[in-house]
């Protein structure tokens, strides 16, 4: 699919981009006003004030930075972290370090968001049934939704746009429903308030910290960007945030109708809806709240999968349980997911306990993008006032905005950033060691070896270890080798075949490239294939080496038919054999501590991964693995002293 055409407008694209890129942040209205309000009297100058801190948040922060701007930074038709990172990486490396700062702050997101969105909107169910256990109920709808993933969604998937139409569509008239009682309510997008209201009240920065929980959700707006197009998107933001807006505006209207209450368990969002209503309410705000959870879950599978082809996790088992475009299952992932959203709701058991850890994370992810999308405006040769404007404004206004989180940190803020730092110390182990990795695989030239490797091929004094044999390579130019694949044809037990293939991956910056190249370096005996693979193809090996391979003997340019003379006679195609080579540490004593600690968890991660040639997706009955020693040092010279015999 052109990914131009992903961008025009579309009804179907309209209805999609409410199903699954509004959930988190069409779902704060649930939470938000009480977290502001908190403990404190309601006064005039808060509600306004927090009105007005709303507005300008959601058109600063999501509008302008996301909708306007970020959104431009689109990858071939996707969006998110990891494809904003791929776009800029060759500016500089240290770039990787926002990329995956942002993407774990992401992940630590994907945790909390499901136990906050579902309690906030089954917590309803207090105002009917005094003293209901609700977390009973939160517990089992969250465990049905990581149930419900190995299936796929796409089924369910076809209902998350219409339910999400009712849904804003009902926050829109419950709000007007208060408006229509107070007009004068509007004067609270007035910026002056906000100015007020963080002058002069002395719980301004935990107010702030409150106020961004209202647009947690538009840095999933970005992520999701592949699945519905930069338009639809744009339009459909302006339907949501009109809704969004009205909402906030009728609960200002009953929270300044009940001034210098305490709210207590009282939900401003539940108490605009009329008693009869209440229950179909609580019925809709729950189905909202699935679907919120389903894209952080699916945004949480789509980021893990980039990072395992950007190699910065460790390989794992990816399943595609639908042919759509985009959905996969990441099983141990998913479990992790549940795991984490149970603790979350065992540890702070009501949403107004979650607000405290919601929050601290997306801001820092939200910074990271900030510096990503700076250094990609500079690249796309936007005026350089411009660009310092935008990272200046943005850092300050987030840099506010993580300061006034800093202060949830005791009260469960913790949760996210110890998630958050476990994620990263994996993804940072796994990139670091594969850099200390290299530094000792030494690469000789290919060509020295060619007249050696076309005789050993036609030595019959050799056995045969198969007709054709496969090494997956890591060397990126054809010119070179690894020294261990030529010690392995070589010496290690020489390997006799009819044509040896050295098969090599890229990792492309472009999202859905799924190219190759083939060089004969030696006619008949030594052939290169490159597969040039963009960072959201699944790296199937098996199935793209045998469909080059069909392709070059459909062309006349490889002739795989057995030399056997018994199965030449009747065209049989000879046997294939894939060699991985697992290379192993020996001898790491001359390694900082830092480095032998990073090659430890690395190592221990390994065991946890997938490993190599099922990660490549080949079929284990015609692989062979061997462990190759890495050398960090050179052998020690040994003092030994022969004894003559008389």
């Amino acid at each position: 699919m052109n990914h131009k055409n992903l961008h025009k407008f579309s009804a179907a694209g309209f209805l999609i981009s409410l199903g699954i890129i509004y959930g988190d942040i069409g779902t704060s209205p649930l939470y938000v006003f009480t977290a502001i309000v908190n403990s404190q009297p309601i006064s005039n100058i808060l509600i306004l004030g927090g009105m007005s801190c709303i507005f300008w948040t959601l058109t600063l922060q999501t509008t302008l930075k996301y909708v306007v701007i970020t959104l431009q930074a689109d990858n071939k038709g996707e969006g998110g972290i990891f494809s904003l990172f791929s776009l800029v990486r060759k500016k500089a490396k240290w770039l990787i370090v926002p990329a995956v700062v942002g993407g774990c702050a992401l992940l630590a997101d994907g945790i909390i968001t499901p136990p906050i969105t579902i309690s906030s909107a089954i917590q309803g169910l207090d105002i009917i049934y005094k003293g209901l256990p609700t977390i009973y109920i939160v517990v089992a709808i969250i465990t049905a939704l990581f149930l419900i993933q190995q299936f796929g969604t796409s089924v369910v998937g076809k209902a998350f746009g219409p339910i999400m139409v009712i849904w804003f569509t009902m926050m829109a008239v419950l709000g007007i429903s208060y408006i229509i009682q107070m007009p004068g309510i509007f004067k609270a997008l007035n910026p002056y308030y906000a100015y007020l209201l963080l002058v002069h009240n002395p719980n301004a920065f935990i107010i702030l910290g409150a106020v961004f929980l209202c647009t947690t959700g538009a840095e999933a707006l970005y992520s999701d960007l592949g699945h519905t197009g930069r338009e639809n998107i744009r339009v459909s933001w302006v339907y949501v945030k009109t809704c969004l807006v009205l909402n906030y505006l009728g609960q200002a209207v009953w929270l300044l109708q009940h001034e210098n209450l305490k709210l207590g368990t009282q939900n401003p969002f539940y108490e605009i809806m009329p008693s009869w209503f209440l229950i179909f309410g609580i019925g809709i705000a729950t189905m909202a709240a699935i679907i919120a959870s389903q894209a952080l879950i699916s945004g949480s599978f789509t980021l893990i999968s980039e990072a395992v082809r950007l190699n910065l996790w460790p390989k794992i088992k990816i399943n595609y349980p639908t042919n759509q475009k985009g959905q996969l299952y990441i099983p141990s992932v998913n479990w992790l997911l549940w795991a984490g959203c149970l603790t979350v709701v065992a540890i702070f058991r009501r949403s107004e306990r979650m607000e405290s850890a919601y929050g601290l994370s997306i801001t820092i992810a939200m910074l990271m993008t900030t510096i990503l999308v700076s250094v990609y405006l500079k690249r796309k040769k936007y005026p350089s006032y411009l660009v310092y404007t935008f990272f200046t404004v943005y850092v300050l206004i987030e840099g506010t905005f993580l300061a006034s989180n800093l202060a949830k940190f005791v009260h469960g803020g913790w949760f996210t950033v110890m998630i958050g730092f476990l994620l990263f110390s994996v993804m940072w182990a796994w990139h670091s060691a594969r850099k200390i990795r290299n530094r000792y695989i030494k690469f000789v030239e290919l060509s020295d070896y060619y007249e050696i490797i076309k005789e050993l091929s036609e030595d019959e004094s050799v056995p045969k270890f198969a007709s054709q044999l496969v090494y997956l390579t890591s060397a990126n130019f054809s010119s070179e080798i690894e020294s261990k694949i030529i010690y392995s044809i070589l010496q290690k037990q020489p390997k006799r075949a009819d044509i040896y293939w050295l098969v090599h991956v890229d990792v492309m910056d472009e999202p859905h490239m799924c190219d190759y190249k083939v060089e004969f370096l030696v006619p008949g005996k030594l052939i290169r294939i490159d597969f040039k693979l963009g960072f959201r193809v699944e790296q199937r090996i098996n199935i793209l080496f045998r469909k080059v391979v069909e392709d070059l003997v459909k062309n006349g340019e490889a002739d795989i038919t057995s030399k056997y003379i018994s199965l030449n006679r009747h065209k049989i195609v000879g046997d294939f054999r894939f060699i991985v080579l697992e290379k192993i540490l020996s001898r790491s004593h001359n390694l900082s501590f830092y480095e032998q600690f990073t090659m430890e968890y690395y190592l221990l991660l390994k065991e946890l991964s997938l490993s190599e040639e099922r990660g490549f997706g080949l079929d284990l009955s015609f692989v062979t693995v061997e462990k190759v020693p890495l050398l960090l040092a050179e052998a020690e010279p040994v003092n030994i002293k022969r004894i003559q015999i008389h």
